[in-house]
């Protein structure tokens, strides 16, 4: 009669190094490749990622649950600043099962009790993620994995990136748009694990930070100062302020010039205390470039848009 081990008696025997217990002896959930498959699987990981083995860093010689682990705890503020630093990703080349504490050569199946330590295993960036609903996929233009599904993505040579099927034909390219960190929060966009959104001008940034931007009633691009969605509401707000705001007599014949963030136009238009208009594109995100007493406005007024 054969014996059938659960999942703790055979991780147990494995762990005690007994030679006598084979992978097919453990049947609990069926199929043998199924069941390591399944054994742990969301168990075991970090807030990062749910995953069943953990990595040594070969800069440091430390473990840690994944890398994003290493460099916050490396790169932290009681970390001294000539210390600290990220992990090179591609060069770990140690990882340890988390459930029999074995460690090995990277692989995607623990070579002591066989559990699959990443539905997800990529052998190029060394990389594990029990979850798979992510569908993750590995873009070698990027070098790195992602996530979304490779059938809804295209890499851009020109901005460096992967994006959205449905921006193929319709973004503005910008050289090496991802490589650079979020004008916001400062964090490098290329690999974070945060939602990007790429602005009309083709610059990046997080899109939490762009719907805290909107929440401050900032409308510009904070790379290039452009406007960041249609304000031709809000330039008719300022029409009508202007309109309600006459200038006193010694400033009625004044003139400025101005640059448009917009369009890049210079005009020669009559100063005003509130805002100045574009007469290429009538958008008032403008500055003033020369002449009186200073006054500009751009989609930065806070006045909300509705």
């Amino acid at each position: 009669m054969v014996s059938i081990l659960g999942v703790e008696e055979f991780l147990e025997l494995k762990r005690m190094g007994s030679e006598s217990v084979a992978q097919s002896d453990f049947l609990e959930f069926g199929d043998t490749e199924a069941s390591l498959m399944e054994i742990g699987s969301g168990n075991y990981g970090c807030s990062h990622y749910r995953r069943r083995c953990k990595i040594r860093a070969p800069c440091c010689n430390e473990i840690f649950d994944c890398r994003h682990c290493h460099n916050d705890a490396k790169n932290g503020l009681e970390t001294n600043p000539l210390d600290r630093h990220d992990i090179p990703r591609h060069e770990v080349t140690k990882v340890i099962c988390s459930l029999c504490d074995t460690e090995q050569d990277v692989k995607q199946n623990c070579i002591n009790c066989g559990v699959c330590m990443g539905k997800y295993y990529c052998s190029k960036c060394k990389f594990f993620d029990d979850d798979v609903s992510k569908n993750q996929y590995h873009c070698d233009e990027c070098g790195i994995c992602r996530t979304g599904g490779k059938e809804n993505f295209f890499h851009c040579n020109k901005c460096g990136c992967c994006y959205s099927m449905l921006m193929k034909d319709a973004h503005r390219c910008v050289e090496r748009a991802m490589h650079h960190n979020c004008p916001v929060c400062f964090e490098f966009l290329f690999d974070t694990m945060r939602d990007i959104t790429v602005l009309p001008c083709g610059h990046t940034i997080h899109l939490e930070c762009l719907k805290e931007m909107e929440q401050h009633y900032r409308y510009s691009c904070p790379v290039c100062s452009k406007s960041i969605c249609d304000m031709t509401r809000l330039w008719k707000k300022l029409d009508q302020e202007i309109a309600a705001t006459p200038m006193p007599q010694t400033y009625q014949n004044k003139m400025v010039w101005i640059l448009c963030n917009d369009c890049g136009a210079n005009s020669h238009v009559q100063f005003h205390i509130v805002a100045h208009k574009c007469l290429r594109c009538n958008s008032y995100n403008t500055r003033q470039t020369r002449g009186g007493p200073a006054a500009s406005c751009s989609s930065e007024v806070g006045i909300e848009i509705k």
